[in-house]
């Protein structure tokens, strides 16, 4: 590959080790395939079956950066078990638990908040 002579000199530019713009490139493409790596880990791991029901959810989440609908009917409910090698019972477990962890931290807010008013 023959470089093109720079404008400003005129003459063709020097490739060196210190050359800041092959650092970053370097540095970019080592960061680039790192997180690929990542990703080919995490996808493995949500639907590993060496974890839990709500860790592959979790990673599942974090993948795709959407969290478990709410509604047991959700579209998205039979897309998350297929991905996470689980089945739509229980994903829709995970829901319930999920929804009843909510409510009892609900119930103990306002519980202290009425023991703190009177």
């Amino acid at each position: 590959m023959q470089e093109k002579p720079s404008y400003a000199t005129g003459r063709t530019p020097i490739q060196t080790s210190d050359d800041p713009t092959m650092d970053f490139r370097a540095r970019l493409a080592h960061q680039q395939a790192e997180n690929a790596e990542r990703r080919r880990f995490d996808l493995a791991e949500q639907s590993s079956r060496l974890k839990t029901a709500e860790e592959r959810i979790r990673i599942w989440e974090r993948l795709h950066e959407v969290t478990l609908p709410r509604d047991p009917e959700h579209r998205l409910i039979a897309i998350i078990a297929a991905n996470t090698n689980l089945n739509v019972g229980d994903v829709r477990e995970e829901q319930r638990r999920r929804a009843e962890v909510k409510l009892a931290s609900a119930a103990a807010t306002a519980a202290a908040s009425a023991t703190a008013g009177a």
